[in-house]
């Protein structure tokens, strides 16, 4: 199924989006980076069917978003003040946090890290998406693993076909660069991926914490 986003419908295709994931439906969605894959992230069937539609190695973890702060207290242990300094600052937006995951977060999440990753996106379909769902969601990259990002429906339409439950047409993405992958489990934290948020900005925003 494919709904392109119009002035008109978003709220009844959130809606829709949102009654998929619950049912363990996939989702491919526009992010303020590129178009994502999203499943709840606590059905574990259903993260199983998108590591195997994106043949990806299940030894890489799956990042999620969510929609409210409120929800890291189910997925984490606690925040450093540093974390809690990168999300003051880059929330919502294309900054992916690595931090220690709560037990029972599924191993399909953490791959045996003991970590996880999330954001807050910026302004995009996937943060109302996050808003209205009220859960955790994964935001893979809506690619096959090891080719370049879809940038829009078209593309994930040549990955992945029918395979979807629902492609949300929203136009192309911004492109250009995925979000930063930092490691915050620790005060010093660690860039794991460079990305949309620029390295010189978060090392500005340390040496002011400091």
């Amino acid at each position: 199924m494919l709904i392109k986003i119009t002035k008109h419908n978003l709220s009844e295709t959130l809606e829709k989006a949102v009654e998929i994931l619950k049912k363990g439906g996939i989702i491919a969605f526009p992010t303020e980076t590129f178009y994502g894959l999203g499943v709840k992230s606590d059905m574990e069937d259903s993260l199983i069917r998108l590591y195997e539609l994106k043949k990806r190695p299940v030894k890489k973890p799956m990042p999620l978003i969510i929609g409210s702060r409120k929800l890291l207290s189910s997925l984490v242990v606690s925040r450093s003040n540093t974390a809690t300094a990168l999300m003051d600052k880059f929330w919502p937006g294309p900054l992916t946090i690595i931090l220690d995951a709560k037990k029972g977060v599924s191993r399909y999440l953490t791959v045996g890290t003991g970590m996880v990753a999330v954001r807050l996106p910026g302004e995009s379909f996937a943060l109302h998406l996050a808003k209205e769902a009220g859960f955790p969601i994964t935001a893979t990259s809506a690619n096959i693993s090891g080719m370049p990002p879809a940038e829009d429906a078209e593309a994930v339409i040549k990955y992945f076909g029918d395979r979807i439950d629902l492609i949300i047409d929203g136009g192309k993405t911004p492109g250009n660069l995925p979000s930063t992958i930092v490691d915050a489990t620790e005060e010093d934290i660690k860039i794991l991926r460079k990305g949309a948020i620029s390295y010189s900005d978060i090392k500005d925003l340390l040496k002011r914490k400091t």
